[in-house]
């Protein structure tokens, strides 16, 4: 049977003037309109597609993939508001997402950017978000070693920093002090696992701790010089954001892994960056 609001491979029936008519199984025929329909495709062919409900509640395939699916959580824009059923959200595909005015964690106009978890309605079958986060987190410990990598969605600031969605499905927190530079909601980066607390929630950190986290990153450093012709514009008044973007760390651990460099010798410091002097040693 066909999924809502997941991609589906589903085969070609038949084909119709509005489109291709796909095989749902138990959820019946489901159309591709023709717009997204690809060249040359006939009855039998299995195509990749997104199923959601148009406009008029019917069932309908796309070949366009929406900026999130149903079990993901997402950083999506409101586009319009309607007093009776709540805002609607762009998800990146023709029909808006709907979050409804119940599941609004706060007061929002379009122009506004939220982070939502979507959702099947299980009476309407109908796709929705929710700003209600944390109802859709697990609160089982996960198994996570320290220095376990993460991907982080971050979704709300708080007084000792930033909390983050985990993998999709826990909740962590990036400590202020650990973060070296100010994180936006919605912003989506890499991280590691601190600890494990009992109540399931994560202590985070942007980067691996000790040898872990300096050997790979001097390889980076090097590597990224020679791309460079031996030279890299990073220096002590370089802003930390711009070493994250560049290197994926932060400014804390990419001055330790310069250090290193510079005690082996294989760099030079300048007050207009880094230098490569020598070929690192084995």
């Amino acid at each position: 049977m066909a999924e809502l609001g997941k991609r589906n491979r589903l085969p070609i029936l038949r084909e119709a003037t509005p489109g291709l008519f796909l095989d749902g199984g138990d959820r019946g025929e489901i159309l591709l309109p023709r717009r997204y329909a690809p060249a040359r495709a006939m009855a039998g062919d299995i195509l990749d597609v997104f199923v959601y409900r148009d406009s008029e509640d019917r069932l309908v395939a796309t070949t366009e993939t929406p900026h999130a699916m149903v079990g993901d959580f997402a950083f999506l824009k409101v586009v319009s508001w309607d007093r009776n059923m709540g805002a609607f959200l762009d998800w990146g595909l023709s029909k808006d997402l709907l979050l409804p005015r119940r599941e609004q964690a706060s007061s929002i106009r379009p122009g506004d950017w939220v982070v939502v978890h979507i959702s099947l309605d299980e009476k309407s079958d109908r796709i929705v978000a929710s700003a209600r986060i944390n109802r859709a987190l697990d609160r089982t410990p996960p198994d996570y070693p320290p220095d376990h990598p993460v991907s982080l969605l971050i979704a709300e600031e708080s007084p000792l920093g930033y909390n983050a969605i985990v993998d999709n499905a826990y909740r962590g927190l990036l400590y202020r002090a650990e973060t070296g530079a100010a994180l936006k909601i919605g912003q989506r980066l890499g991280g590691f696992v601190r600890a494990v607390r009992p109540n399931g929630r994560l202590d985070l950190v942007l980067d691996r701790s000790g040898f872990q986290r300096i050997a790979p990153l001097t390889e980076k450093i090097i590597d990224a010089l020679r791309a460079k012709g031996g030279r890299l514009p990073y220096h002590d008044k370089t802003a930390p954001g711009e070493i994250r973007d560049a290197f994926g760390v932060s400014k804390k651990a990419f001055k330790q892994a310069v250090g290193t460099l510079y005690r082996k010798r294989v760099i030079e410091l300048a007050p207009d960056g880094i230098h490569l002097v020598s070929p690192p040693r084995k």
